[in-house]
């Protein structure tokens, strides 16, 4: 069944192979600038989702780097969106957004990591504040601090005027402020 018809409509411009095109660079305060090479695969089986995964590689040898998948699910009847990633660092986010148009805006709902995982670690809620919320009186106080809390990574995607998808990645660490680390063009190889 064609994306169209579905749910997912509004994000069907996403769908197909993208190659990036030039390389993408990244950069942190914490690390040296750096280019990658990305291949992203988004499809559908015939659910109200989309399915996707980035694959990033050494521009000159080729070795795998990041790698990231998951889904892209659209609210029914709105243009809010969620993107359920895990990555081979040992992070999976849920992050929630909108559509409009032809670019996608998403941000940081929730992280959580594996025990193990390099530092420094994307932000997010200490343990011992949870155990400190669990009473209803603050439940809502709570939820609200929650989503502002874990706002540490931000995403746009959008087709740009050459039929391009783009992609900005910007995150905040433990030790570092909201920065851009990632910034990606991919020219589309198969629909």
């Amino acid at each position: 069944m064609p994306c169209l018809l579905l749910p997912c409509g509004p994000l069907s411009w996403m769908l197909g192979t993208w190659l990036s095109d030039p390389p993408g660079d990244g950069t942190f305060p914490t690390m040296k600038p750096f280019q990658y090479l990305e291949e992203v695969h988004i499809s559908h089986v015939g659910q109200p989702m989309l399915n996707f995964s980035f694959n990033a590689f050494h521009p000159d040898t080729r070795k795998p780097m990041h790698r990231e998948c998951g889904f892209i699910r659209l609210k029914p009847d709105t243009n809010k969106v969620a993107f359920i990633s895990a990555q081979n660092t040992g992070l999976v986010e849920v992050e929630e957004g909108e559509v409009n148009g032809q670019e996608l805006s998403i941000a940081s709902h929730s992280i959580a990591r594996i025990s193990f995982a390099k530092k420094p670690h994307v932000e997010q809620i200490p343990a011992m504040l949870r155990k400190l919320l669990m009473g209803n009186a603050v439940c809502l106080i709570y939820e609200i601090f929650l989503f502002l809390s874990l706002s540490q990574i931000t995403r746009k995607f959008r087709l740009n005027s050459d039929g391009k998808l783009e992609q900005t990645v910007s995150m905040a660490t433990t030790t570092q402020p909201m920065t851009q680390h990632l910034h990606i063009t991919y020219k589309k190889v198969t629909p």
